[in-house]
């Protein structure tokens, strides 16, 4: 696999099938129709109303960019088609100091190596281009399959850890995962013939 960052005007990180950009206000649809999903929901917390995905969508994604730049919740976009499939996320978890890299992806694009493929991309652009000394990871217990892509990108397992922001109250102790700069780096930084500017998202 390789990838890209800051090489189109349309997205800011792709790869061989995939680009991030960030999201609009064109976006709300979308997304109101994705936390409708109780399959795509529930290890997130359920399904969301529309208001609450709007108050979503302008504070903890429109919002959030200007107040930490470098940062943020992209749409995931598979690029042969246009079709928008998920979003790749690096942020800081709710209530806390920590940043997360995490994804989630519509039904349809389950099953397709895609959260592996991009979430790669952006725990190097978080490792390398923004220089972040550690980055976290955390899903649901029941969450196999997503703790198994936390793995392979390189994060380590470290037990559970629960948070008292409402957004994770009902979750419980979820799954928790990390690792540092210079230990990934040395063992993931230069694989997979990685080519890019090193640019930050704008």
């Amino acid at each position: 696999m390789r990838y890209s960052a800051g090489v189109s005007s349309e997205y800011w990180l792709t790869t061989e099938r995939l680009g991030l950009r960030r999201f609009t206000e064109g976006d709300l649809d979308w997304l109101t129709t994705l936390y409708r999903n109780e399959n795509v929901t529930r290890h997130l917390g359920g399904r969301r109303d529309p208001a609450d995905v709007a108050e979503m969508l302008r504070v903890r994604v429109l919002e959030y960019y200007e107040r930490h730049p470098g940062l943020g919740i992209w749409m995931t976009v598979e690029r042969e088609t246009s079709t928008r499939i998920g979003f790749h996320l690096l942020n800081h978890i709710q209530g806390e100091s920590l940043i997360q890299v995490g994804f989630v992806l519509d039904q349809p694009a389950w099953g397709r190596g895609y959260g592996t493929e991009m979430a790669l991309p952006v725990l190097r652009y978080a490792f390398r281009d923004l220089g972040l000394p550690r980055v976290h990871a955390m899903a649901t217990l029941e969450n196999l399959a997503s703790q198994r892509v936390l793995t392979k990108i390189g994060l380590h397992r470290n037990g559970e850890r629960a948070f008292p922001h409402a957004a994770y109250v009902e979750a419980g102790p979820m799954a928790w995962f990390e690792r540092d700069k210079d230990e990934w780096l040395a063992e993931r930084g230069t694989e997979n013939g990685e080519r890019g500017t090193g640019n930050r998202e704008r």
